[in-house]
């Protein structure tokens, strides 16, 4: 019988929707799920580790990857590079097992016009409100680059449409649960299992 393919889950929305957050408690239940690492260029926030959070590159660096291929998507956002590479996301699915991709939402767009079997989720906030709260409590970005973020994010929802799922992190328990009654639908796909399963019916 056919091996089934693992599925690649892309997680985006606007910057400080907890996107982070809950991906990483999402893995904390569900450690078949494999995290893709994604490459950047900008600044490493405390507490982050090179090749755990985040491949932390030189803008030199990272132009060089986009020359010889080796990003699924990248975008520019907010004067830095950030990418996902492609080698271990081919690799993991070809095994059978489920990788997510936690990026914004101008790459999750391009990895959409690559793998469109992938399962695109929409995390949304409670209000707009509630986001510039977060994004402020944050303390990492100034005034300026706040407001930049709140315009992009205004922009970033209109984009929702383009994506097969919308979960609102409320409570991140909730939005964990949600995503993962996603994942158990998506495998249970007719589309899905139909090449694994035909060889049932047929004849030898």
């Amino acid at each position: 019988m056919n091996k089934e393919k693992g599925l690649l889950v892309v997680l985006s929305g606007p910057a400080g929707v907890g996107k982070g957050t809950v991906c990483g408690a999402l893995r904390n239940e569900d450690t078949s799920i494999q995290y893709s690492v994604s490459a950047t260029t900008r600044v490493p926030r405390a507490g982050e580790v090179n090749g755990v959070n985040y491949f932390f590159k030189s803008r030199d660096e990272f132009e060089d990857m986009i020359e010889h291929d080796l990003l699924l998507e990248w975008a520019e956002y907010v004067g830095n590079y950030y990418g996902t590479p492609i080698d271990y996301v081919r690799e993991t699915i070809n095994n059978g097992q489920d990788i997510i991709l936690e990026i914004e939402v101008q790459g999750a767009l391009k990895v959409r016009e690559r793998f469109p079997e992938g399962v695109f989720i929409f995390l949304m906030p409670p209000s707009i409100a509630e986001l510039r709260n977060r994004i402020v409590g944050r303390g990492t970005e100034t005034a300026e680059v706040i407001d930049k973020r709140m315009t992009i994010a205004r922009d970033e929802i209109e984009m929702m449409k383009k994506y097969d799922y919308v979960v609102e992190n409320d409570e991140v328990q909730l939005a964990v649960e949600r995503i993962k009654a996603i994942v158990k639908a998506e495998h249970c796909k007719r589309e899905r299992l139909i090449e694994k399963y035909k060889q049932l019916v047929e004849v030898e």
